[in-house]
């Protein structure tokens, strides 16, 4: 008796500890801050556009080939920024599910290498860094190469000013982004079909 008593005692306390486990994951879950605010700019062309469909096509196209943003600083700026967006959007955004979760964060491991390009802080706050590169293109915009320099300064951008905004002129490759922005394009690619094909068996 005592060993079927024992056997049923643990075969009793194999779904409470999976219980457990679910609540605590549950908590834990509750206890996650939440992810970082972004959002991109609003295109003044076309208030309605997708910003994040419209950065997923961009970056795959200006991170391709290093010459597309070479002495393009507000496109440069621009995919940087879209970058930055895509970073958090595409890793947290529930819109996203059918991506693949590789896909899903490829943005959010490249970072590093583009904000080490340009000189970024690690730890910056990516809405911080959207901002800085709106003012970047507002100043290119209006002819104010100066203003464009200044929205680069420290301690967001080391060392800052004009030195940085060359940089941003003059970007090295970038394996890693331009790998997360062509397979985040493939992954858009692909969810758009299997939609096509759902609605139009």
């Amino acid at each position: 008796m005592r060993g079927r008593d024992a056997a049923a005692m643990t075969h009793l306390a194999l779904p409470r500890r999976a219980a457990a486990v679910l609540v605590f994951g549950t908590l834990a879950a509750c206890n996650r801050p939440p992810p970082p605010f972004v959002a991109l700019p609003a295109d003044p062309n076309n208030p309605f556009a997708d910003l994040a469909r419209q950065g997923i096509l961009h970056t795959a196209y200006a991170f391709a080939d290093p010459q597309r943003l070479a002495g393009r600083p507000a496109e440069a700026a621009q995919a940087i920024s879209e970058a930055e967006f895509l970073a958090i959007d595409l890793s947290t955004n529930q819109r996203w599910t059918e991506m693949l979760p590789l896909v899903q964060i490829a943005f959010l491991q490249a970072r590093p290498e583009w904000r080490g390009a340009l000189g970024i802080a690690p730890e910056a706050e990516p809405q911080t860094v959207i901002d800085a590169m709106t003012r970047v293109r507002m100043g290119v915009g209006a002819g104010d190469e100066a203003a464009a320099a200044a929205a680069l300064a420290p301690p967001l951008v080391t060392p800052g000013g004009a030195p940085s905004f060359a940089r941003l002129s003059a970007l090295p490759p970038l394996p890693q982004t331009a790998w997360a922005a062509i397979r985040a394009q493939n992954e858009l690619w692909r969810i758009q079909r299997q939609g096509s094909r759902d609605r139009w068996p």
